[in-house]
């Protein structure tokens, strides 16, 4: 068992430095902790999010029950419960492993990922878990230069950052 912990570890820090050696030169290491970090906890509240809801729905019996896929329209009347349990809310279409699928199509993923982030932290505004939540993402300037000097750059370190990060 420690060993599968070992080479997890190694597997993780291997695929850090290969994001690390694929951004080089157009991010230094403070910002690319940022960046690395912020992606790495988009996931991880996406997959938790989805997981929590998928194991619901199972143990209600929709066995099928996939909240990745499902519409947002549909996933909007949980809203409020989901807030209520988790402390933030996010729709199917804004989960992680959404948004990478269609990453490479999206010419404005940086405008994405940016409302994404935003609709996160403001899911949790005016509850308990405010604080957790507000400026969360403030260190992950997707505008900015440092990612590309043009939009269709910034993207292209966006989506290999998302693959990466997958």
């Amino acid at each position: 068992m420690n060993n599968k912990k070992e080479q997890e570890r190694t597997e993780l820090h291997r695929a850090i430095w290969a994001i690390a050696d694929d951004l080089r030169g157009a991010v230094d290491g403070w910002d690319f902790k940022n960046y690395i970090l912020g992606t790495m906890f988009y996931r991880y509240i996406s997959e938790d999010i989805a997981a929590y809801i998928n194991k619901g729905e199972i143990k209600a019996g929709n066995t099928d029950f996939d909240y990745a896929k499902l519409l947002d329209e549909e996933a909007e009347q949980a809203r409020a419960d989901l807030v209520q349990e988790k402390g933030f809310f996010m729709l199917p279409s804004e989960l992680f492993c959404n948004v990478r699928a269609k990453a490479m199509l999206d010419v404005n993923l940086n405008e994405t990922l940016e409302r994404i982030f935003s609709n996160i932290e403001g899911s949790a505004r005016g509850r308990v878990s405010e604080t957790s939540f507000s400026g969360l993402f403030d260190d992950f300037d997707v505008n900015g230069n440092k990612l590309g000097s043009t939009v269709a750059k910034r993207n292209e370190k966006l989506v290999r950052l998302l693959d990466g990060i997958a």
